[in-house]
């Protein structure tokens, strides 16, 4: 049978997975020496790992090329989900926030607010929640420079310290969701390969369930 094929975003989601797929007992030698490879035998060759983008990684699921994939709920938000969502890994944890001026009330006035985010879709569904017409600017880069500039009112970015908002007078307004890494299934992979799949991940959490119990030692 061919390898179970697992998409990682890589970056810090790949060494973490990684780290969890070690824990396992997953020997991942070929990904500590993977120079310009980008799909990986790992383990006893049943498994294979494949490198890529995160928003890659939910297309190469979707479209079955990859059984499974690991990302974070942010792209999932944003990207859709024609797959399963299976398992939260813990790991990669941040926060979507509404961020804008200090000392300025977003929601004051009755004027249209123009919101600028890496994430038009989340910041649409967020504002729709709540009933609010907004505009949208989708902005690639640093996307505290929007307000500062006179762009937009406000932004909705992916928040760890908050460090990156105060340096450039901006605070958060309002948190939007948590955001952890996540694995991800193909829906017709699933039903193909349900037992080794369901193994696969009942192994990855007892591995995150372990590694929370050693931390609080």
């Amino acid at each position: 049978m061919k390898p179970l094929r697992i998409a990682l975003t890589k970056g810090r989601l790949e060494k973490d997975t990684v780290a969890l797929l070690e824990k396992m007992g997953i020997d991942c030698t070929s990904v500590h020496h993977k120079g310009r490879q980008l799909i990986l035998p790992i383990g006893d060759g049943q498994i294979e790992v494949v490198l890529a983008k995160a928003a890659d990684v939910i297309t190469y699921v979707e479209h079955g090329v990859c059984d499974l994939g690991v990302v974070g709920k942010d792209t999932i938000m944003e990207n859709g989900s024609r797959f399963y969502e299976v398992l939260d890994l813990g790991f990669g944890r941040c926060r979507f926030a509404l961020a804008g001026p200090k000392d300025q009330d977003f929601y004051q006035g009755f004027s249209e607010k123009t919101v600028a985010s890496k994430y038009p879709n989340v910041t649409r569904a967020f504002f729709e929640g709540k009933a609010m017409d907004v505009k949208v600017i989708k902005i690639e880069g640093s996307v505290e420079l929007a307000p500062l500039l006179g762009l937009s009112d406000a932004i909705v970015d992916i928040v760890e310290t908050g460090s990156t908002l105060k340096e450039n007078g901006l605070e958060v307004k309002e948190f939007v969701a948590d955001i952890s890494a996540r694995l991800i299934v193909n829906i017709a992979s699933m039903k193909l390969r349900k037992k080794e799949i369901e193994s696969l991940a009942a192994r990855m959490e007892a591995a995150i369930k372990e590694t929370g119990k050693e931390e609080e030692k």
